[in-house]
């Protein structure tokens, strides 16, 4: 463990000795290099400092999450400034290697740093940097809803125009602002779908981090034909150490306890009918699995009862299990509901044109919509976030799937 510290020392000092040189580069001025160095200091030490005061006892809080996000201020902007001085050095090394072979009359070996590629190197580190604050400032609860239209020839007649609001990772021990959470559930609300969806992660860990928002929740109302939901991955406290196993099953049974506290339905493992006129669709719900994570969802057992030819719409938490198990399911599954992946939080989306995030190297599936033969996956970008406290190019989501019977025209 120390040793890991060692390293990560020298990482930052590197990172932090070529940001002073481009700075020095730049300006001449004096008060500004010293203000400069202050900030360095000041946020180094404050990120030394809130990882010194994690407790593997108590998990994520606010303080770990702003230390996380200072963190990503000071690496990701520095290290590309850093590629782009570093570039600089190999081209100085080669220059003054050819000059003093050629005797070149230079008072000095290494030529001199070009300012003009300092500043580009500023101006580039500048856009993460902006992107970062604005994403723990105003993207985090920037919520969008996001809306597709699915069409299958074998939908109940009955259903067709059918829409469903789904919602996931919740993650409410990230929460800070009860106004901006009032304002997405009114959004959810707003849809007036038919059937509420939720996909798992209502907490970090704990189930009281979901007491202070257990009013706001309650008052998504109620949908025609019912508000459901299943558990993802940090719903089962697998991420911190528990005093005792006990401890740690009364947090269990108080999260599975807190979706009856704001009206859903919680499938574990098991299914629901769904009835419509004469006609009816299958709601199945498996506990978590992911092939990097528990794997307590029984994909057998959550369809009991149901054949190959019912209409099913499955909610597993994480995407990983639809390549796994579920495409490919003798059962046909029609349509599965994830989440889990929040995009990564940081990404670049075009809608229609461009997707991209560090998390698709991770997951095949990891944000909107997939299909393989007629069966889909919608991935849900997360309502909450973790971690990092905040969202850059990948916004908080709230999706509303309308179910088509009839084919899809291209």
């Amino acid at each position: 463990m120390a040793f890991r510290w060692v390293i990560f020392f020298v990482i930052i000092a590197i990172i932090e000795i070529y940001a002073f040189q481009a700075i020095k580069t730049v300006t001449k001025v004096r008060w500004i290099i010293l203000l400069y160095g202050l900030i360095s200091v000041a946020a180094v030490a404050f990120v030394f400092y809130g990882f010194s005061k994690f407790d593997r006892t108590v998990g994520q809080t606010q303080l770990f999450m702003m230390t996380i996000g200072v963190l990503l201020l000071i690496l990701v902007p520095k290290l590309l400034l850093t590629f782009v001085m570093l570039l600089e050095d190999i081209l100085r090394l080669m220059l003054g290697t050819k000059n003093y072979f050629e005797n070149y009359d230079n008072t000095t070996f290494l030529p001199e740093r070009r300012q003009f590629v300092s500043r580009i190197a500023l101006g580039i580190a500048a856009i993460p940097f902006l992107s970062l604050i604005y994403g723990m400032t105003v993207g985090k609860y920037n919520f969008k809803v996001l809306r597709q239209t699915l069409f299958f020839p074998d939908l109940p007649d009955s259903f067709d125009g059918f829409t469903i609001t789904q919602i996931s990772d919740i993650h409410s021990g990230s929460f800070d602002n009860p106004e901006k959470i009032s304002y997405a559930v009114d959004l959810i609300n707003e849809q007036n779908s038919d059937l509420l969806l939720f996909t798992g992660d209502i907490v970090n860990t704990h189930a009281v981090e979901m007491h202070p928002w257990i009013d706001t929740f309650s008052k998504i109302q109620n949908h025609k034909f019912g508000k459901y939901s299943i558990l993802g991955n940090h719903d089962y406290g697998e991420y911190v150490d528990w005093k005792s196993a006990e401890a740690k099953d009364k947090n269990f049974e108080d999260i599975k306890d807190l979706h009856r506290q704001i009206d859903f339905k919680l499938l574990l493992n098991e299914n629901v009918k769904i009835k419509k006129g004469t006609d009816e669709i299958a709601v199945v719900g498996v506990e978590n699995w992911g092939i990097k994570f528990k794997k307590v969802g029984d994909l057998n057992k959550a369809s009991e009862n149901l054949n190959k030819e019912d209409f099913k719409i499955l909610m597993s938490h994480d995407p990983s299990h639809w390549d796994a198990e579920v495409k490919e399911h003798p059962k046909h599954f029609h349509l599965t509901l994830s989440g889990h992946t929040h995009g990564f939080q940081f990404g670049i989306e075009i809608p229609g044109f461009f997707k991209w995030s560090p998390v698709e190297y991770v997951y095949k599936q990891w944000a909107g919509l997939y299909e393989n033969l007629g069966r889909y996956i919608y991935v849900n970008r997360g309502f909450g976030f973790h971690a990092y406290p905040g969202r850059v190019g990948i916004m908080p989501e709230i999706t509303v799937i309308e179910l088509k019977k009839g084919q899809k025209i291209v």
